[in-house]
């Protein structure tokens, strides 16, 4: 069992007080949505909310922070060389049809590099942490990346474009060149949790175009400590595109030869 810092400490504590208006409103989605016009301004709310939450909580800990959050964006702190990424609930179409697969993300990037993460899913009560040099955990697990080094053995995990995302052919040549060679792949909804369940071995990889910066941070620096690598998928900065892919260092290059001849 590792120790937990004074940073994560604080992390998780944000993430857990967050996680408890989350569990509260999804237990009571499938009840008031037939008392309303749709789902969304209840995912909103709860967005904003959970958000708010985490804000005030992270702010208070650690006065001068930025704060880049996917409901309200970037919150400039007077510490210019510390930022929080968070996303109040990655997987919000799973929140909306009571699907129990959503985290909160919490990463911390510090002078440019992201040092420390936390990916919890308050419906299953399912933590995932790691700090730059202290490994990462499940709960009080150590984690590790699958040591797989064959495509035809692995489970991959990405994401497919919905109505009015692009790339919706580019994600069929690419299912065309993972589908003939490996044992399984997965789209769970959450990003975040695909990024975390790669770090645990769950996921022997996982790939995904254009997500936001809250989407991945937080679980690339589990993937990082469990072992595992992380790249842009045509060589540039995935802090930048968005577009990711994550496994051990093996897997990851064989991954990266499909997804070039998809391309």
């Amino acid at each position: 069992m590792s120790v937990v810092s004074p940073l994560l400490t604080v992390m998780i504590a944000a993430a857990r007080k967050a996680g408890k208006v989350i569990s509260r409103d999804f237990g009571e989605v499938e009840n008031l949505q037939l008392a309303r016009k749709g789902p969304s301004d209840f995912v909103t709310a709860a967005d904003l909310k959970t958000e708010k939450i985490l804000f005030e909580e992270l702010t208070k800990a650690r006065p001068g922070y930025g704060f880049l959050g996917e409901e309200r964006g970037m919150v400039e702190g007077t510490d210019k060389t510390n930022r929080w990424i968070v996303d109040p609930i990655d997987g919000t179409t799973n929140f909306v049809h009571a699907i129990p697969h959503l985290a909160i993300s919490i990463a911390l990037e510090r002078e440019g590099r992201l040092v420390a993460g936390v990916v919890y899913n308050p419906i299953t009560d399912d933590l995932f942490w790691a700090e730059a040099g202290r490994g990462a955990f499940h709960n009080d697990k150590r984690l590790r990346v699958a040591a797989r080094k064959s495509l035809g053995d692995c489970v991959l995990a990405t994401g497919i474009p919905f109505q009015g995302k692009p790339g919706h052919a580019q994600m069929f040549r690419e299912l065309h060149q993972f589908t003939q060679r490996v044992a399984g792949i997965r789209r769970f909804g959450s990003a975040a949790l695909d990024l975390a369940w790669v770090a645990a071995g769950r996921f022997d990889g996982f790939w995904e175009h254009g997500l936001g910066l809250w989407d991945i941070a937080a679980g690339v620096v589990l993937v990082r400590e469990a072992g595992g690598v992380c790249a842009e998928i045509y060589g540039g900065d995935f802090m930048e595109t968005g577009s990711i892919v994550a496994a051990n260092e093996k897997i990851l290059a064989l991954m990266n030869e499909r997804l070039l001849a998809a391309k």
